[in-house]
């Protein structure tokens, strides 16, 4: 760090507890380290007990007042009430990022590194800031770009298309105000998109999800495991299955209980680490699993030396999200020679070897459970499947290695701006 530039550094996020945080908690320690001064911004509707940044700097927590919502009545009624409700947060988002930004331009920083925010995932105060601004966003709003089951924006008309007469008022203005509200939402994300400077993503997958979103194109700058906390503790491994992450519809929980219930008598059990979660949802998963015959078990909000001592217990992680950016779980697993099994879809693909750290299937119960099947018959191939991820992560995976990638970009972005101010 001595023949590089110390930089001052406004850091923005307005983040939940996860992968996502865990992520920049990392890089602010990484980039103290490294003799940068940095401090931080951030909203009340950030998780600020998960590891929190106010350890390593100075962190100003603006509030976010939810407006309060209108109950128009009648079917109408409720249209609007929708609609106002939509653009009213937005603009409560915006106003909250807007005193953000104004306190950042009064800082004298170099530049601007963003996350993500847990309401919208883009963050409004990239266009209210004049400063060199990167942004590491993890994915766009899925639910504005991704059908489930449908997408959003999808009209929905009747069977028989019966009394569908556009003309009708009714029709025409319930569906128009949604449709409003949803235009308004994608179009502050990519008025957001264009004010950057560089995004940066933390895997291929999510570069395409990027450019499909907002047209813009983002620099891959890949994450690491902290490998002093995730380590191969060389404990005896128990017969059970650990899935990680929050315990929610989009991480494929129910495809990871089916999976296990095909697996042969006795059944290992299948345990689930998160840090958040749908309470309705995991009562709705332990039915089916006490109904298919899984033990499952949800353990929540464990402290990271619990994590750890999981993984290094556990035969294998099972990890069946649909389309995850990237997921940390995998190569916190491998880190402590755990080995994986995953399903061949988004981030996961480049951060699973196929046969080398954890076997890739498609996302079929009956594939997840041979997989499975042949990592708990075989010792011997899921200690050798183990010892090699492990090696792995300490080689290509290390937060060390994630800190100078995000730095050189930080530095680059910089550079390039300060060259066209001199043009």
């Amino acid at each position: 760090m001595s023949q590089q530039r110390r930089l001052r550094i406004a850091v923005w996020h307005n983040l939940p507890s996860g992968g996502g945080k865990r992520a920049l908690y990392q890089h602010v320690k990484g980039l103290v380290q490294r003799g940068h001064s940095l401090e931080c911004w951030t909203l009340t509707t950030a998780d600020q007990s998960y590891l929190p940044l106010k350890d390593l700097l100075v962190e100003h927590v603006i509030p976010y007042d939810r407006p309060p919502e209108k109950n128009f009545i009648r079917r109408i009624g409720r249209a609007v009430s929708s609609y106002y409700d939509g653009v009213a947060r937005m603009r409560a988002f915006d106003e909250a990022c807007k005193r953000c930004a104004q306190e950042i331009e009064a800082g004298e920083f170099d530049l601007l590194f963003a996350n993500s925010s847990v309401l919208y995932h883009m963050p409004y105060v990239m266009r209210h800031v004049r400063m060199p601004k990167v942004l590491y966003l993890q994915e766009p709003y899925r639910p504005l770009y991704e059908a489930d089951p449908i997408l959003p924006w999808v009209d929905s008309p009747r069977e028989d298309m019966t009394g569908q007469d556009p003309f009708r008022p009714q029709v025409f203005l319930q569906g128009d105000l949604q449709l409003r509200s949803l235009r308004l939402q994608a179009r502050l994300e990519w008025l957001n998109a264009q004010a950057c400077d560089v995004i940066l993503v933390n895997s291929y997958y999510s570069r395409e999800s990027i450019l499909r979103a907002y047209g813009r194109d983002a620099k891959v700058c890949y994450l690491g495991v902290d490998t002093t906390l995730f380590r191969d503790l060389r404990r005896e491994r128990e017969r059970f299955i650990v899935g990680l992450g929050s315990f929610d519809k989009i991480k494929g929980i129910e495809l990871t209980v089916r999976s296990v219930a095909l697996l042969p008598a006795p059944r290992p059990r299948l345990v689930w680490v998160a840090n958040s979660g749908s309470e309705s949802y995991m009562k709705e998963m332990l039915e089916l699993a006490e109904t298919v015959g899984v033990d499952l078990q949800i353990k929540t909000m464990v402290p990271d030396e619990e994590l750890v001592d999981i993984l290094n217990r556990a035969s294998l992680l099972l990890y069946t999200p649909r389309l995850e950016p990237f997921g940390f779980a995998p190569l916190e697993a491998n880190a402590c020679a755990t080995p994986v099994v995953a399903v061949a879809e988004g981030g996961v693909r480049e951060t699973v070897r196929d046969g080398v750290n954890g076997f890739l299937v498609d996302g079929e119960p009956e594939n997840i459970a041979g997989a499975l099947d042949k990592l708990l018959s075989d010792n011997a191939l899921a200690r050798q499947m183990g010892d090699r991820a492990a090696a792995l992560v300490r080689e290509q995976w290390s937060v060390e290695r994630s800190v100078e990638r995000l730095e050189s970009h930080l530095l680059q972005t910089l550079s390039a701006h300060s060259g066209m101010k001199r043009i």
